[in-house]
């Protein structure tokens, strides 16, 4: 039987409930005499002085000021303005609010925020001169390498990499009918925060070790909660599953929280059941994670503030816009407990000592936010049928005299923050009010100017006099920008386009490796006696291979370099008869004697060893004939590509040689890079290289696309080896664990999972750095790099 741990949940809610309510009346008291617009006035008059100028001295010039959205032109600008130290200020106070609970005037709270100020900035501002090297299309401030990278700094590898592969297995997930993007950027934004809460709990003596443990610790549990974002409340957000589908999932959701223990599963059947088995078994880990890492100290608020935040969730999840009933009370309780709610778990889930007035401030500030971010997502909401105060508002204000305008009662949250909470301190207003302005200057740029006027003529008509003054401020006031709101449209427009070059880099392979295997086979000349060698080829070339060098040549050549796609089709079938004859000999038993080769038996368990071996031979020759067929280029620049791919297979045979002589032996690291360079990175380094040859590339390029071609080649070896290890066999197309079998010396072998996959992300990162400096005019090597370290087969 599972043990309770919420005994009385139902009074757990109703004491939260009541706080709600305590703080809500209080708020309602304001809101009926309007007390907060003459606060909020005057509150104004002082914060404009410093973002409402003469338009004849204007803080921004028109020529040389930035769209905040353009990222790095933008912090360019403040660079240049003298503006950035400022504008990171308000950035990191924002953060030590909102995030962490922080009373910001204090000494100490004053004294990290402008030691991490100081960070950030000598950050962007080396940045932002790398960036003046950097090829356009690669360099992000969202990207995996720089992400690893920093993370490095910090010992997090091995907790960067454990989440990259989540998030890449969250976002394969996701059905259709949910935001993929959105879904990786919650956890994304969530894994950060509690990443922040644990930086800034940590004490300053820990050793590098222990702080590197802990950090480790804080970016898994961040991940266990916010897997329950995409997981659990998207989820039942969604119509992805059926009422009755929603209903089971909630109370395995609930008996977990409140036992303490996931039950199971049970029968799941229709066409959910493979979804919601890999779900439910991810949350049942995460929780599992959570459990294990609780302090008895935390363990019972943990479960208490879990239970509120989901209850608070499925309450407002019942309601209906159908439903005309609803008090104030209804609408405003559930929103005040779960923005409260969601924050105050982090602590408790990192287990973190007691922060004298953090629940107080955290439970008063959670609705500023939510509040805000539900007018922004308003018409979303309607489009939903979802209620928030909001969506009712627009629905029944005009037969609701009683309705609370939540646009009013979002100032009113306000002012109270800036007088009752933070005690009128001048910070606190400068970063509460920029905060608010710039909230509403995005919500008239994504909506535009007429949703815009439509929603502040429902919304806004409590006080003209006071509106009047806000929108003023909407259309005058700058610098209110905040870094985390650039960075969050940075990681969403990054994510969108990763996922559009995904799609595209996906298209492509597939378009471009139907048009290869069409015209693959080896015709069958009458002059040839004996067509059992073509026979024996053409078996090795209709194996479903996957394409990659030749798919990796035909665009480099038509796509970067303008090359006419029949002109260099005779290139691409040279590419893949090299290949397909490397494998041949790679899978003879006095080699690596393997049985089954792209899912289907190898070439020498069909006919013979002999055979096998002239059919390699033979598609060598075959491959160096196809070269000669190169019409539209000049002899020298044909001679030139024969030399290097006849030197390539050469590589490719020293290699193998390297491989086979290796097998039985405790190969150093610098052997099997050696090795891995020559049996592998040289291959993708001519599917490359010869593109490169045919449109005459510079040296200099020439030099990019082989340092790229040997870190990729790498990076793919070792998710080779870790495949071998961790793969499916299924998705593979060959048996998992032949380089064990063989005793081959593998980057697992000598390293181990978690160094390899550290090695793995090294060489993604160097073959990344070479991308940048490229001037490449299609993100496909990215997209290409990125599937080498993701790929489950």
């Amino acid at each position: 039987m599972n043990e309770v741990i919420l005994k009385n949940p139902e009074q757990t809610y109703k004491s939260a409930e009541n706080q709600a309510k305590a703080y809500f009346q209080t708020l309602f008291e304001q809101y009926q005499e309007k007390t907060f617009v003459k606060k909020l006035i005057h509150d104004f008059q002082i914060w404009k002085k410093n973002h409402v100028f003469s338009p004849i001295v204007p803080f921004f010039s028109k020529k040389e000021a930035a769209a905040p959205k353009n990222h790095k032109q933008y912090v360019k600008w403040l660079i240049k303005a003298g503006q950035l130290e400022r504008y990171l200020h308000r950035s990191v106070s924002y953060i030590f609010m909102r995030d962490l609970g922080k009373n910001i005037n204090e000494p100490e709270t004053q004294k990290r925020i402008n030691a991490i100020v100081n960070e950030l900035r000598k950050n962007l501002i080396k940045e932002t001169e790398q960036t003046k090297q950097m090829s356009h299309i690669y360099h992000k401030t969202f990207d995996w390498a720089k992400i690893y990278q920093d993370a490095k700094k910090d010992g997090m590898e091995v907790a960067i990499i454990w989440l990259i592969e989540k998030l890449q297995h969250v976002a394969k997930l996701i059905p259709d009918g949910m935001d993929r993007e959105e879904a990786q950027r919650k956890l994304i934004k969530i894994v950060a925060g509690v990443l922040i809460q644990e930086r800034e709990d940590m004490p300053t003596d820990l050793s590098p070790e222990e702080r590197s443990k802990r950090l480790n610790r804080a970016i898994k549990l961040g991940y266990a909660y916010g897997l329950t974002y995409p997981y659990i409340d998207d989820l039942l957000d969604s119509n992805v599953l059926s009422e009755v589908e929603q209903s089971r999932f909630s109370d395995l959701i609930r008996t977990t929280i409140i036992t303490g223990k996931a039950p199971e599963l049970g029968e799941w059947s229709g066409k959910n059941k493979s979804f919601i088995e890999q779900v439910y078994t991810e949350l049942c880990n995460a929780f599992e994670l959570i459990q294990q890492n609780q302090r008895s100290e935390t363990k019972e608020k943990f479960y208490e503030q879990a239970y509120i935040f989901f209850h608070s969730q499925e309450v407002d999840r019942k309601k209906t816009l159908a439903n005309p009933n609803y008090s104030n009370e209804d609408l405003f309780i559930p929103v005040i407990l779960k923005s409260s709610a969601s924050r105050l778990i982090v602590r408790t889930i990192l287990s973190a000592p007691e922060d004298k007035g953090f629940d107080k401030r955290i439970f008063y500030y959670g609705v500023y936010n939510q509040l805000a971010d539900d007018l922004t997502d308003m018409f979303k909401d309607l489009e939903s049928g979802a209620v928030t105060p909001y969506t009712y508002y627009y629905k029944y204000h005009k037969v609701r005299s009683d309705l609370i305008n939540p646009f009013a009662l979002y100032w009113t949250v306000i002012a109270y923050l800036i007088h009752n909470v933070y005690q009128s301190d001048d910070l606190a207003r400068e970063v509460i009010l920029n905060r608010a302005i710039n909230s509403l200057k995005r919500l008239k740029v994504r909506v535009g100017n007429k949703k815009y006027k439509e929603i502040m003529r429902i919304f806004s008509n409590f006080d003209l006099q006071f509106n009047k003054l806000i929108q003023s401020f909407v259309d005058k006031a700058q610098d209110v920008d905040f870094y985390d709101k650039l960075l969050r449209d940075q990681m969403i427009a990054t994510l969108k386009n990763e996922e559009l070059a995904r799609e595209d880099f996906s298209k492509i392979v597939k378009a471009v490796r139907k048009k290869i295997n069409f015209a693959l086979l080896i015709e069958k000349k009458n002059e040839i006696p004996n067509k059992t060698i073509i026979d024996a080829a053409n078996y090795s070339l209709e194996g479903d291979g996957k394409r990659l060098r030749p798919i990796i040549t035909w665009v480099m050549a038509v796509k970067e370099y303008a090359l006419h796609e029949e002109a260099i089709f005779p290139l691409l079938k040279s590419l893949e008869y090299m290949h397909t004859a490397s494998l041949i000999f790679d899978d003879l038993p006095a080699q690596d004697n393997a049985t089954i080769r792209r899912g289907r038996p190898t070439l020498h368990e069909v006919y013979n060893t002999a055979i096998a071996e002239l059919t390699g031979l033979f598609m060598t020759q075959k491959a160096v004939e196809e070269q000669t067929n190169l019409k539209n280029f000049t002899s020298d620049v044909v001679l030139r590509l024969i030399q290097y791919s006849s030197e390539t297979i050469q590589k490719m045979c020293v290699g193998q040689a390297m491989d086979l002589n290796a097998k039985g032996k405790h190969l150093t690291l610098d052997e099997l890079n050696k090795m891995c360079l020559y049996k592998t990175g040289i291959g993708f380094e001519a599917s490359l290289v010869l593109p490169a040859i045919l449109a005459c590339v510079d040296e200099k390029e020439m030099d990019g696309l082989k340092q790229f071609a040997k870190h990729a080649g790498i990076a793919f070896q070792i998710k080779d080896d870790l495949l071998d290890v961790e793969g499916n066999q299924h998705l593979l197309g060959k048996p998992i664990g032949q380089d064990e079998g063989n005793k081959s010396s593998t980057f697992v072998s000598i390293l181990g999972v978690e160094e390899a996959k550290k090695m793995m992300w090294e060489h993604y990162c160097l073959a990344d750095e070479a991308l940048q400096h490229l001037p490449l005019k299609t993100p496909f090597l990215k997209q290409l790099l990125n599937y080498f370290v993701h790929r489950d087969h």
